[in-house]
């Protein structure tokens, strides 16, 4: 078999690790031929495509970003304004010029979607979900999850040092524009004494409220912990806003912190690796069973295959009844 295999969407720590999940197995084990897209969907636009042999994945495991580059590109809803072929029909050539198997395609919602819409012309596809945000639906975690907390939790760490050295209220701001995963898990794990996420909304009261009274009791800075979708006035980022709410609202000495791209950056964490090398071999194996059209699943402790009809178009977000939302409100941490 002759397959393809893309990264799309943004990037984030160790997408190396997943193409090295899909195609050691693949080659060593199936004896499947692969090709590299490059650039996601893009590659396939302009037919850019790379042969891919298994000694040029050695060392990807521990590596960052991604070999075979990656793109925003949404070939399913933009068309090329000075050409008479569009994008999907472009790709479609390439897919059958290469004799393309079966696509590969790693990436996060946009990707899922435009996933879908291929094998509905046809085109034999398995996904594997990977973003930072964790918004995809169909799957407990997404690759890239876990290395994200890590980071934003680690930089949560090093600000109580600074915040209660200075008895100041340390605003700092995490991705995520419509889902608080990162939010909510760094957040947790470092300690946060107030954690917003779009999902639940916020009286910026209550926020001024829950810092006052830590400081009757004897607590003299607070760990404001907010994900970039949050509501805010005037189009201001979340975390200039809210720090500029709270000094106004307590007259504390507040500061904020964005960690940005950051979070997208460097090598993943153990359980990614490991998450990267079973996603990926599941793949590889329902590829050898020609199950196509499946999305790989993490459900609880199993991984197992989810058919894109059923995920493509929505989103996986926070709910209130989340256990890590009620566990937190039972010690006192405020989420708006």
């Amino acid at each position: 078999m002759k397959i393809g295999i893309l990264t799309s969407g943004g990037d984030c720590p160790g997408l190396n690790a997943i193409i090295r999940g899909v195609c050691k197995p693949a080659i060593q084990h199936y004896g499947m031929e692969v090709w590299g897209i490059q650039s996601g969907f893009r590659g396939l636009v302009d037919d850019n495509v790379v042969p891919l042999e298994e000694k040029v994945l050695s060392g990807l495991l521990n590596s960052a970003g991604t070999v075979l580059g990656t793109s925003r590109d949404m070939p399913f809803k933009r068309r090329f304004s000075a050409s008479s072929e569009d994008k999907p029909s472009m790709m479609m050539k390439t897919i059958k010029k290469h004799g393309f198997d079966c696509i590969v395609c790693i990436g996060g919602n946009g990707t899922q979607d435009t996933a879908y819409q291929l094998s509905k012309l046809g085109v034999n596809v398995v996904t594997i979900p990977k973003t930072i945000d964790n918004d995809v639906e169909g799957t407990d975690v997404c690759y890239g999850f876990d290395s994200a907390v890590s980071i934003a939790t680690d930089a949560i760490d090093r600000l109580h040092s600074t915040a209660s050295a200075h008895q100041r209220v340390m605003v700092i701001e995490v991705m995520g524009h419509n889902a608080g995963w990162i939010a909510l898990y760094s957040g947790m794990a470092g300690g946060g004494d107030i954690i917003l996420i779009p999902e639940l909304g916020y009286n910026i009261h209550n926020v001024g409220s829950k810092i006052i009274e830590r400081l009757k009791q004897g607590k003299p800075y607070s760990i404001v912990v907010v994900a970039e979708g949050i509501k805010t006035m005037e189009n201001k980022k979340a975390a200039q806003f809210i720090a500029e709410e709270i000094e106004y609202e307590t007259g504390f000495e507040t500061r904020e912190t964005v960690l940005g791209y950051i979070q997208r950056g460097g090598i993943p964490t153990a359980y990614d690796r490991n998450l990267a090398t079973r996603m990926g071999g599941f793949a590889a194996q329902l590829i050898e069973g020609k199950q196509y059209g499946q999305m790989v699943s993490l459900n609880g402790s199993t991984i197992m295959p989810v058919p894109l009809e059923k995920i493509a178009g929505k989103a996986r977000l926070v709910n209130e009844d989340n256990d890590l939302i009620i566990q937190g409100k039972r010690m006192g941490i405020c989420f708006g």
